[in-house]
């Protein structure tokens, strides 16, 4: 029996952002079977899952995407259905919604069905920055949203904030922040605009339609709302994500510290770790709405109802790649990889590892050079030294 994270994704979104490039399909291409569908076969994936792992307790639940809140009412099925399955005990029950798909329907349920962090995808308040890279909504609306959330969820407000988009400068970045901070988020994702091969901004940025800063700039706009952060009692307890004190993000904190997580839904990603061989297998859905549901209709059929994994890239990853991962993603997180559970998988704490690289670093910030510390963590581990 272990205990998982659990992460959903919806692949429904009614617009496109620019800079973009997680799968999704435009949920105005749909009907209500296509989606009714879609939301049993994602049900029945979840339940498969949590048996065919053995899992006794799902300990935080993130229902991402794509954009879960173009559900709108429809997201009921699915929260009273995680409701009614008996390892389904989460301390964080979160969602995303961009503001343009909030409704008081939408947030009663939500509110109603046990959800306790409500996710917020803002990314900025400058409506030129806005048009520039085609995120919907605009003006007094976007902050009618906010406050009709904040009424909702109290306390329990999560939203994002990019830096270093078309026409940002340090004034939008803190003028971002102190609209934002208005609303009462309790955590704030703050991110530096990446932009992907894929993305339509990649284009627009080659056929000069769009400009963005150069890197030291950007870097210095991510900085500036970093600091300012701060100011205001935020903690930066992860590379791109800050906090009041006791409201970090459980659910990321578990991905941090390598715990195990299912993925359902297509494009998610789950994780189950051997702590005793220091091994995990990983498996990553299509990215492919039709043949997810296609696939899920035939398991249902099936006598045993067993996920037949079908619609899944696997990948076995052995006790080397699993322990570059551990320090990898648990470096992001403040309080570093989770010690009793690095020694347990590995044999060897954190410092016997990379004990030379760990004093270099010593005073130095390894979340803000996360890149150059890695360097030389994985160069140490590569020698053999430890």
């Amino acid at each position: 029996m272990i205990s998982c994270s659990l992460y959903i994704h919806i692949p429904f979104c009614a617009s496109f952002c620019d800079y973009c490039d997680f799968y999704s399909v435009n949920v105005n291409d749909t009907n209500d079977d296509y989606i009714n569908s879609f939301l049993t076969s994602l049900v029945f994936d979840i339940k498969s899952q949590i048996e065919y792992f053995n899992v006794d307790k799902i300990k935080s639940c993130y229902i991402g995407g794509g954009t879960p809140s173009v559900l709108g009412k429809k997201i009921r099925f699915l929260l009273d259905a995680l409701n009614k399955t008996p390892q389904f005990t989460p301390l964080e029950f979160s969602v995303e919604a961009n503001p343009e798909s909030i409704t008081e329907d939408l947030l009663s349920i939500c509110r109603g069905a046990g959800i306790n962090r409500f996710s917020l995808g803002v990314q900025t308040f400058h409506e030129k920055s806005r048009i520039a890279v085609n995120r919907a909504l605009y003006g007094e609306v976007l902050e009618d949203r906010l406050a009709l959330a904040s009424r909702y969820f109290p306390g329990m407000l999560s939203a994002d904030l990019i830096t270093g988009l078309p026409y940002q400068n340090e004034l939008i970045v803190k003028d971002d922040i102190k609209r934002l901070l208005s609303f009462e988020p309790v955590h704030i994702s703050l991110y530096s605009l990446s932009v992907e091969d894929g993305a339509p901004l990649k284009e627009k940025i080659k056929n000069k339609t769009v400009t963005i800063q150069d890197g030291d700039f950007s870097d210095s706009l991510w900085l500036e709302g970093r600091d300012e952060l701060i100011n205001e009692g935020f903690i930066h307890y992860e590379v791109s994500n800050f906090s009041l004190p006791g409201k970090e993000c459980l659910h990321n904190i578990h991905y941090w510290q390598m715990k195990n997580w299912l993925g359902a839904g297509p494009s998610a990603s789950g994780t189950i770790i051997d702590d005793n061989s220091g091994g995990a297998k990983r498996y990553t859905y299509l990215n492919d709405v039709d043949e997810y549901i296609k696939i899920l209709r035939e398991d249902q059929k099936k006598a045993d109802k067993k996920p037949s994994f079908r619609a899944v890239n696997s990948e076995e990853l052995d006790r080397d790649t699993l322990l570059k991962e551990c320090i990898l993603m648990g470096f992001r997180y403040l309080k570093g990889p989770d010690p009793n559970l690095f020694k347990k998988r590995f044999g060897s704490a954190v410092e016997e590892c990379i004990g030379k690289t760990l004093e270099k670093w010593k005073d130095k910030d390894k979340m803000l050079f996360l890149n150059s510390f890695l360097y030389d963590a994985f160069t140490e581990l590569d020698n053999g030294i430890y």
